[in-house]
């Protein structure tokens, strides 16, 4: 089982990298997005989802400063390797979560996010 975890585990932290699927293809810009109501108007429009840097399916607080935003392909990312990651921690795979997120200098924009899962 631990190596079926450590064999997925590059994929999955792969997946949910903020950006285009396609590293050729231009990544979105968001740059312009200075403030929370600027990125909840987005929300708005779908151009951007709003999501918990630690999931709340994972136990995370339901707070401002756990909340981030990314375009939506992101999101769907996001849903699914928590998915996997409530399954493995279910099959005990996985008792220990760390989240990383690169953060913007406006710090509720996230550049990107890494997930480290331990054994």
């Amino acid at each position: 089982m631990v190596h079926r975890l450590a064999s997925l585990l590059p994929l999955l932290l792969a997946a949910i990298i903020v950006g285009a699927p396609d590293p050729a293809a231009a990544k979105p810009d968001f740059s312009h997005v200075t403030s929370r109501e600027q990125a909840e108007a987005l929300v708005a429009t779908g151009t951007l989802v709003r999501i918990y840097l630690f999931p709340l399916r994972l136990g995370g607080p339901r707070r401002k400063a756990n909340i981030s935003y990314v375009p939506p392909e992101a999101g769907a990312a996001l849903d699914q390797i928590t998915g996997t990651l409530q399954r493995f921690t279910r099959e005990g795979l996985v008792d220990q979560l760390r989240i990383i997120p690169e953060i913007s200098r406006h710090q509720f924009r996230a550049d990107a996010h890494q997930y480290a899962c331990h054994p």
